[in-house]
């Protein structure tokens, strides 16, 4: 066997964002490529979730799940290999090392973090930027960390993420009935309660349209132990799903008048591609990462501004646009789990 290629298998012990997505699909498409038994392992913590790979092998290595299981156990498993980590984290003493860095939000944007957790990730990204091969998932965010961590932008590679694992399930209509949604036009809010998520701002626009009937569904869990969760006001139409299936995803997308992205910073956004990738129209913030991934098949508003927010909503209840939606399926259709996969596998095979 050549010189193997590990995998960083923390994030299956972490509760499932954006971040987490990313890892797992990449993973699954590393799966499909050619002589991925022979090339890849997956090293992962006691606890870990199954993946139900088909072709790269599975090492549970003891020695805790966490920062020093990563900075230690994987660390010394993986010395004789190449290494790819996949969550903007990964051990500082490896030598070849392929590192996933999503955005540069805890150099921007700190308050939107716990204080240790923020300084934590800014002093372990300026060691990894300094050891290890980057890899990111937008132009934009290439930019903002060559910015943050000094370093030339040609040394950060771009692999996008893509929303074909929505494409893949077959949708659960189940839940919108347990939502009780079935009569009602309703939005989804699909993602966690994140400061930068300006959830606040959807129930601001919520209570500009006076119709009883419009229901705002809200998609995913409350990360306290690193965001500071802002408080949401009680409202009747306001529906907490929480965390859902992929296939109740998929459903309630299918059906909703609109998904609502109304992130302060993002260094691409999951949500909105997966929305058009379903059909459903999405509205999101007028910030720069935005426009790269979104382009002509989103709404744009400004995330400050609950009215204009409204406005957009109030025209998807009473004005549907086919040609938006046609638009939306063309561009998800730019994206691809499998190539930002063949991306990373040239980078790393180049380390």
């Amino acid at each position: 066997m050549a010189e193997p290629i590990f995998i960083n298998g923390r994030f299956l012990t972490q509760p499932m964002s954006g971040v987490q997505r990313y890892a797992r699909e990449i993973v699954r498409a590393l799966d499909r490529r050619p002589g991925a038994a022979d090339r890849y392992v997956l090293l992962t913590p006691t606890g870990a979730d199954d993946l139900t790979l088909t072709n790269i092998p599975v090492r549970t290595i003891p020695g805790g799940r966490g920062h020093v299981w990563e900075q230690t156990t994987l660390a010394w498993t993986a010395r004789r290999g190449r290494l790819l980590s996949l969550c903007g984290a990964g051990p500082v003493l490896h030598p070849r090392q392929v590192i996933v860095i999503h955005d540069a939000a805890v150099f921007r944007h700190p308050e939107h973090f716990r204080p240790t957790y923020a300084a934590f990730h800014r002093n372990l990204g300026r060691l990894l930027a300094r050891r290890a091969r980057l890899a990111t998932v937008s132009e934009f965010s290439r930019q903002e960390l060559a910015t943050t961590l000094h370093l030339p932008a040609s040394n950060i590679v771009v692999a996008p993420n893509s929303a074909d694992h929505l494409k893949a399930v077959t949708p659960d209509p189940d839940i919108v009935a347990r939502l009780d949604l079935t009569r009602r036009p309703y939005f989804v809010v699909l993602g966690n309660l994140a400061p930068n998520k300006n959830i606040p701002v959807t129930i601001r626009a919520l209570e500009r349209i006076p119709n009883p009937s419009v229901r705002l569904v809200l998609i995913g869990g409350r990360p306290e132990t690193i965001f500071t969760v802002p408080s949401l006001q009680p409202d009747p139409r306001l529906v907490l799903a929480g965390r859902c299936s992929d296939a109740e995803i998929a459903a309630l997308l299918a059906q909703a008048r609109g998904l609502l992205f109304p992130s302060l910073y993002e260094g691409f956004g999951i949500p909105p591609l997966e929305a058009l990738a379903q059909g459903c129209p999405a509205v999101v913030s007028d910030i720069p990462a935005t426009h790269e991934v979104f382009a002509y098949a989103a709404l744009y508003f400004d995330p400050t501004d609950a009215a204009a927010l409204a406005d957009h909503m109030t025209q998807l209840l009473t004005a549907p646009d086919p040609a938006r939606r046609e638009a939306g399926f063309r561009r998800a259709d730019r994206y691809a789990w499998s190539r930002s996969a063949e991306i990373l596998e040239d980078l790393l095979l180049s380390t």
